[in-house]
């Protein structure tokens, strides 16, 4: 059945499991065709709403905290006119920025059978260290870390906490590694089933909704927020932030335990600061695994 059939289909009131199952099966299930195959196009999951923007075109609203859309124009006062339109947008409008840095998890032991016991390697334990002591050297007041409820992000928050003493910890499910999309163009060695995109996907673009968005109106000071997490996360949160095709995910790679930068500004545009950096670590400590 076509995509466009599909989606037809789904908004004619199918019930949501099965409407998602649907989608699922169209945007993740599509046969590959060789030879004359018309090109593989890559539809958007269920879970992933409206239609973006076109290629190169900016949405302004993408995290839905544009303070225009956040005002019931219907309920304006016409006598009072623009200046009751200002005022209301104003108390919207957020005033800080933040700076949100990505971790990804130090090297791991990763062939152990269950999860909990996939603990840092020595090197992954030494690599925390570097990651907590570049840091601790930025002089900046963090606000918070956020990290993955994983054993190997734990074990990684644990000894990077120690050279920020006094920062908050929480601890969450949404941000655990997972499948989050279809990557195009795909790849032999990695084909997770179909099953997996819909159920990790649906959690990671959560986990973006919920971390990554510009600063509440209440926020009056410029923020520093630590997430220490996953290569296939961080990859898909940064894709989604800059309004990159999240399909190319899998096209970025991130060290262990390197850094990712991203600052949201009050207006909503997002800038990318750094890129898994592990320009801080010795050549001889750094990996992928």
């Amino acid at each position: 059945m076509a995509f466009r059939q599909a989606l037809q289909l789904a908004a004619c009131g199918l019930a949501g499991g099965s409407a998602a199952v649907l989608f699922s099966a169209v945007a993740v299930g599509k046969p590959r065709g060789g030879g004359d195959a018309e090109p593989r196009v890559v539809e958007p999951p269920a879970w992933a709403g409206a239609a973006r923007p076109g290629p190169g075109v900016w949405d302004p609203n993408w995290d839905r905290r544009e303070p225009l859309s956040l005002v019931n124009l219907r309920k304006r006062n016409l006598e009072s006119g623009e200046e009751e339109l200002t005022s209301r947008l104003d108390h919207y409008k957020a005033k800080a920025t933040r700076h949100i840095f990505l971790i990804r998890h130090s090297q791991y032991h990763v062939d152990a059978s269950l999860e909990k016991d996939r603990t840092l390697t020595p090197l992954g334990r030494e690599q925390a260290e570097l990651t907590g002591l570049r840091l601790a050297s930025l002089g900046l007041k963090f606000n918070k870390i956020v990290h993955s409820s994983m054993t190997r992000a734990i074990e990684t928050t644990d000894i990077i906490s120690k050279h920020l003493p006094g920062v908050c910890r929480v601890s969450t499910d949404l941000l655990r590694e997972g499948a989050p999309i279809e990557p195009d163009p795909p790849v032999s060695h990695w084909k997770p089933e179909a099953v997996q995109y819909y159920e990790d996907g649906a959690r990671i673009e959560a986990a973006f909704r919920n971390y990554i968005h510009r600063a509440d109106a209440k926020q009056q000071e410029d923020s520093y927020e630590i997430f220490i997490c996953h290569a296939n996360v961080i990859r898909y949160i940064v894709c989604r932030a800059l309004q990159f095709p999240p399909e190319g995910w899998l096209r970025l790679s991130l060290n262990n335990g390197s850094i990712t930068h991203l600052v949201v500004r009050p207006d909503g545009r997002v800038a990318l600061r750094a890129l898994g950096d592990t320009g801080f670590m010795p050549p001889d400590k750094i990996s992928r695994s």
